[in-house]
């Protein structure tokens, strides 16, 4: 129950189904597979690099993206419903984080899959325990600290979307075709925008994906999935592979836990945003404690049967932006078919082959409106001379940094999985400079400026 009128749902600009509007089912299961469609490359990739670099076996790696999948749809789940302290209550999904990249190497290296399995599993609950304080860091998580995380968050992945785009439809065709794939993705959905109809907005990104899958077909460019291991369905297995802990490591993934959480308060006060909230006060804050609280949990069950740590997703954002649908309650819908994807093999497969200009259009479009997400959060106080030094600070950190990697080389590695990451890079440069220069006037939602 909502307590403070103040951040009680409120009609928002754009959007056709606010935050508890009932959604017919057809209308749910199209945004909803619009939202998996976003995001479910990115929750596969993880295990996938990880797979690549440290030379998993075949049935490993595939059970690997199935929990990931599975994960997800809990993750979405605990998230949309929201039951007591557990979940958001927003429309939001969760997928494997590429956060813990640099962690999850060094424990394969310390001891294999038990060691990776082991620590994602006992450093979870550094989430669980900060849920319980963020209303008392609200000094600390502010909206400019969140605006800059999420305005990184989209920039820092708006590169990734050309690795999509650039990729041949095959073998001997050109370069450039990827960029008209790409053209007819964007064109489609701008149009269904521009038509300002609610029926065409919501089913904007599936019609850009089918426009898209079929230019590709006509060059030859659409492939059948390889064929799977044999099994029909995914059996989850409680620690498939040990369990096992090494306390110097404890501290880095502890760590990446903490930037992860500040990612996905981020993540949710975008949404709240979008949703018609007021990001601001008491229920706010129980919203985030919540939505972190279930990132937790997600991390945890994840650990104890073979999957990666996850976090709440950015893309989701963008994919409300777009539809105009902001109802929580397509969320089960989006836990259903994430479910369905990690159960049956072979339905992941055939999603995986969807042509990669196709989801690199998309994701170039919906990085973009997370990125504006960001600014919207950074100027809800206004944009004076502080917020500006601060904003510039963080954004040279999280966007030049990681581009040398001689430098993030001669820290030590504690520091070094932070300084990878431009975001973590970043979004901790705001938060210490948010801390270091106070405001001289506090900021209410009342006074704040749009």
């Amino acid at each position: 129950m909502e307590t403070l009128p103040s951040s009680a749902p409120s009609p928002a600009p754009g959007i056709v189904y606010g935050l508890e509007d009932r959604v017919p089912f057809g209308t749910a299961l199209l945004v909803g597979a619009q939202h998996v469609s976003a995001m479910v490359v990115g929750t596969i990739t993880p295990p996938l690099l990880l797979a690549a670099s440290l030379k998993f076996s075949t049935a490993d790696t595939a059970y690997f993206i199935s929990i990931a999948l599975l994960a997800s749809a809990l993750g979405a789940f605990l998230q949309c419903r929201r039951r007591g302290p557990l979940g958001a209550g927003l429309l939001s999904v969760t997928g494997t984080s590429f956060a813990f990249m640099q962690p999850l190497t060094l424990a394969w290296h310390a001891g294999g899959l038990p060691m990776m399995f082991g620590l994602s599993c006992i450093t979870a609950p550094v989430q669980m325990l900060l849920s319980r304080w963020l209303s008392r860091l609200r000094a600390v998580f502010t909206p400019l600290v969140s605006g800059v995380v999420v305005l990184l968050i989209g920039t820092s992945l708006i590169p990734t979307a050309f690795f999509g785009l650039a990729t041949p439809l095959r073998a001997d065709a050109p370069t450039w075709l990827g960029l008209v794939v790409g053209a007819v993705v964007i064109v489609v959905i701008i149009g269904a925008q521009a038509s300002g109809r609610p029926s065409a907005r919501i089913s904007g990104v599936a019609l850009g994906i089918i426009s898209g899958c079929a230019v590709c077909a006509l060059f030859g460019g659409v492939h059948a999935p390889p064929a799977g291991g044999g099994e029909w369905l995914t059996r989850v297995r409680f620690l498939p592979h040990g369990f096992a802990f090494d306390w110097g490591l404890v501290l880095p993934f502890a760590f990446i836990y903490l930037v992860s959480s500040l990612e996905a308060m981020g993540d949710m006060t975008a949404t709240s945003q979008l949703s018609g909230l007021v990001p601001a006060g008491d229920e706010h804050w129980r919203r985030l404690s919540g939505g972190v609280l279930a990132d937790g949990l997600t991390s945890t069950v994840a650990a104890l049967v073979g999957g990666f740590p996850s976090t709440t997703y950015a893309q989701n954002n963008g994919v409300i932006q777009i539809t105009g649908v902001a109802s929580r309650r397509v969320g089960y819908v989006m836990a259903g078919i994430l479910a369905v994807l990690g159960l049956v093999p072979a339905v992941g497969r055939w999603v995986a082959a969807v042509p990669p200009p196709v989801l690199g259009a998309l994701a170039l479009l919906l990085f973009g409106l997370v990125a504006v997400s960001g600014l919207r959060l950074i100027a809800m106080p206004g944009l004076g001379q502080r917020e500006a030094v601060i904003v510039a600070m963080s954004l040279g950190i999280g966007l030049g940094l990681p581009t040398q990697p001689g430098l993030i080389a001669s820290f030590p590695v504690l520091f070094r999985s932070v300084l990878e990451s431009g975001i973590s890079a970043g979004g901790l440069t705001a938060l210490i400079l948010n801390l270091a220069w106070p405001p001289r006037d506090r900021v209410t939602p009342e006074t704040a400026k749009f």
